[in-house]
């Protein structure tokens, strides 16, 4: 970390800025989620106009990834991140609040667009802090954002049980998290922290340009390619664990839930200790044992006859898979002269991996079954296991990453 106490209390207070970003990300996602039903309801469209809006937003998130890195690289993941993430917060209500399919359709393009640049831009701002402190913290920022989540759901359940309004409801999240932002940005407005730094001067004065813009770019893209894999395991777990509990194994949903609720609760804890463990044993280690206990978590669902055994293949997939994706963006925020770049396209992989996921499974399981088609996301697993090296972070930018 720094060497003054000075600069160690700005450092602590620009991580608390972007864990708040994390925590407020989250809790805008799973309010927007948990009132899908309400805009449904409100603009009078069916599931497949949903689907509709819901790939919308999508397109609009894949579109701002592509043109967020430079702008990060230019002024920094701060600014970004801090105009994105209250952008995000203003723009929730937009889709929420429409009358008509159109009006949905054209608010889900704003929002997603705002959540593009906002994704890009925190993990951005993360892969600074985790430069300066040295040591591995970016998979606690991703466990903030688990955390963001679950309370952004307890509200609108605390919500919908005391019956306030869902408007009143959507507001009030944008309206806190708008707060939260800004004010966290507030503590480090004085500050030069979140810009995303370089290469060395001494890699920016090697020979070789051409050869230097290869070889970034195709580490860029299978970094890209491990994000994508991850997280289609981990779509693919999210949407189905608690259907497969009920179709394979006959659970009822009560127990079906089980296994939803194991896996993202072996996630969360995850990834508030692979940090650790990372410091210890380094990324490329954690992504490819992470990778194997995940496909053997896989093999145990698709191979158990009962849900108790159901349930520790779930844990171990998210135990698995919870430190493969903050090493990923790590790795990619680090790598040549333009990591907002670089880190844009792994996100945007990535994003696709956690969309396209589910639909796989699903066209899968409609010609097999739902068992079988896991089979799918254990391959990924077993992929990710492979590509691991990828995820090496060079010895001067990161001390304590060491290759396996």
């Amino acid at each position: 970390m720094s060497d003054s106490p000075t600069q160690d209390r700005t450092l602590v207070l620009w991580r608390c800025t972007v864990c708040a970003f994390f925590a407020s990300f989250g809790m805008l996602l799973s309010t927007w989620a948990v009132h899908l039903p309400t805009l449904q309801q409100r603009a009078d469209i069916s599931t497949a106009q949903l689907g509709t809006v819901l790939m919308v937003l999508g397109a609009g998130s894949l579109l701002a990834m592509q043109f967020s890195g430079s702008l990060i690289d230019r002024v920094g993941s701060r600014a970004v991140a801090v105009v994105s993430g209250t952008a995000m917060a203003l723009l929730l209500n937009v889709p929420l609040l429409a009358a008509t399919l159109s009006q949905a359709v054209v608010g889900a393009f704003v929002f997603g667009v705002a959540v593009g640049a906002a994704d890009v831009s925190m993990n951005a701002a993360a892969v600074d802090v985790e430069r300066e402190y040295d040591r591995p913290i970016m998979a606690a920022f991703h466990g903030v954002f688990s955390i963001g989540t679950v309370a952004g759901s307890l509200l609108a359940a605390a919500g919908f049980s005391t019956g306030v309004d869902a408007t009143i409801q959507t507001v009030a999240v944008a309206g806190l998290c708008a707060c939260v932002v800004l004010g966290a940005a507030l503590l480090t407005r004085r500050t030069d922290r979140g810009r995303s730094a370089p290469a060395s001067k001494g890699d920016r004065d090697r020979p070789g340009p051409t050869a230097k813009r290869r070889r970034p770019s195709m580490r860029v893209f299978v970094l890209g390619m491990l994000a994508f894999l991850l997280l289609l395991a981990e779509g693919s777990a999210m949407d189905w664990s608690s259907l497969h509990a009920q179709r394979h194994l006959g659970a009822s949903p009560t127990l079906g839930a089980l296994a939803f609720g194991t896996f993202v609760t072996a996630m969360t804890i995850g990834r508030f200790s692979v940090d650790r463990i990372v410091s210890r044993v380094g990324s490329v280690r954690v992504v490819r044992w992470g990778s194997a206990a995940a496909a053997l978590g896989l093999l145990i669902v698709t191979l158990s006859p009962a849900l108790p055994v159901t349930l520790i293949g779930w844990l171990l997939l998210g135990l698995g898979l919870a430190g493969g994706v903050p090493q990923a963006l790590t790795a990619a925020g680090n790598v040549g002269s333009e990591p907002g770049r670089a880190l844009s396209r792994v996100v945007g992989l990535g994003y696709i991996g956690i969309l396209s996921g589910p639909g796989i499974i699903g066209w899968v399981a409609e010609f097999t079954s739902l068992n079988i088609a896991l089979v799918v996301p254990l391959c990924a697993a077993v992929a990710c296991a492979l590509i691991a090296g990828v995820v090496a972070v060079p010895l001067r930018e990161d001390v304590q990453h060491q290759p396996s």
